[in-house]
C-alpha cells in the first residue's frame, strides 16, 4: 500500500509538471504532494480500490497545486452566474 501510494505521489506530480509550460515553484510542488497524500489518505479511508486510490491521489494532486498557485498569485476563480468564471484577486 506504501509502496502504491509513492507511486502515485510520483505519477501526480509527473502529470500536473506536463501540463504546464511553465516551472512550477516549490509551493506548488508542495501544494501537489500534500494534496495528494491527503487524497490518497481519504481514498483508502473510503475503501477505495486501486482505480480509485489512483483517481484520488492524482485529483488532490491537481487541487494542491492549483491552491497553493492561488495563494502565490492572490489570484481566484470565480462564478459569472452565467455558466462561465473569470479571475479576479482572492477576497
Amino acid at each position: 500500500m506504501k509502496n502504491l501510494m509513492i507511486t502515485g505521489l510520483c505519477a501526480a506530480t509527473l502529470a500536473l509538471s506536463a501540463c504546464d509550460t511553465t516551472m512550477m515553484n516549490n509551493d506548488q510542488l508542495g501544494g501537489a504532494a500534500v494534496g495528494g497524500v491527503l487524497g490518497a489518505i481519504t481514498a483508502t479511508a473510503l475503501g477505495a480500490d486501486t482505480d480509485w486510490l489512483i483517481i484520488g491521489t492524482l485529483a488532490g494532486a491537481a487541487a494542491g497545486a492549483l491552491v497553493a498557485q492561488n495563494q502565490a498569485t492572490g489570484d481566484c476563480a470565480y462564478s459569472d452566474g452565467r455558466g462561465g468564471y473569470y479571475r479576479a484577486r482572492c477576497r
